[in-house]
């Protein structure tokens, strides 16, 4: 039997075929490199076409795989320091537990928390506990799956508070190229996926979501087409007739182009509408 995913990558497939490829409104560089000792260094920087606002970060990753430890710091352009520790199949196989904290000097707010995960054939479950003055917070996650069927369940509980401030259901199937998925969000949201690879080269999405006391349907499809090994078209469209195009393609070992645009069908003659540059860059 397979170990089935987390609670947040339940429909990550249909997910990425409608974000992956695309960067309305920024023109963004990722550089990923790594050092003949192990340290992986990545640095991105974007700025937004349409405020002009830049943001970067770097993050530095090290991996001590004789013992199951990950070390990763960070920082943003928001002078915003990260550090997390993880340590993998160590306690007990399948366990996963992290301590991440958060720093920022300009206001002195600090932050942190403390993550495990549990995965085995058939279940993948997650806590996690936000450090506050006024209370933790306690996230809880479990995903059990059996011949390719999926139920999970998601919650918050704020101890400040004392009650749940999230409570969240999922169902959902999965083969090899045909992916549902389906949830409902503290009994007012309501969503759902279907991702379908329908050959080597073509790949599909369609996802719906409503929520209680409108009347409106939120719908979209899109699609994912490898023109070669190298270069690939990703398209959507959803109900507010907000066209999105992409295309990628590798230049070299390492280097890799993205352009996108958003189009308002609705009023195209108006302006309004989005591009995107983005480069990365992997050494």
């Amino acid at each position: 039997m397979a170990i089935p995913p987390s609670y947040v990558d339940l429909g990550k497939s249909a997910r990425d075929i409608f974000n992956k490829g695309y960067g309305f409104g920024l023109v963004k560089l990722d550089v990923k490199t790594k050092s003949a000792s192990g340290v992986e260094f990545t640095t991105s920087g974007s700025s937004n076409t349409d405020t002009g606002k830049v943001n970067g970060s770097l993050e530095t990753k090290y991996k001590w795989a004789e013992y199951g430890l990950t070390f990763t710091e960070k920082w943003n352009t928001d002078n915003t320091l990260g550090t997390e520790i993880a340590i993998e199949d160590q306690i007990a196989k399948g366990l996963k537990l992290t301590f991440d904290t958060t720093f920022s000097p300009n206001t002195g707010k600090k932050s942190g928390k403390i993550k495990s995960a549990y995965k085995r054939e058939c279940l993948n479950l997650g806590c996690d506990v936000d450090f506050d003055f006024a209370g933790p917070a306690i996230h809880g996650s479990a995903v059990f799956g059996y011949e390719g069927w999926l139920a999970g369940y998601q919650m918050t509980f704020d101890s400040a508070k004392s009650k749940l401030t999230r409570n969240n259901f999922s169902v959902g199937y999965k083969t090899g190229d045909f992916q549902l998925h389906t949830n409902v969000n503290d009994g007012s949201e309501f969503g759902g996926s279907i991702y379908q690879k329908v050959s080597d080269h073509l790949e599909t999405a369609v996802n719906l979501a409503w929520t209680a006391g409108s009347n409106s349907t939120r719908f979209g499809i899109a699609a994912k087409y490898k023109l070669d090994s190298t270069a690939s078209i990703s398209a959507k469209v959803n109900n507010s007739s907000l066209v999105g195009v992409g295309y990628t393609q590798t230049l070299r070992p390492g280097v890799k182009l993205t352009l996108s645009a958003l189009i308002d069908g609705k009023s195209i003659n108006a302006g309004g509408h989005k591009l995107g540059l983005g480069l990365e860059l992997e050494a």
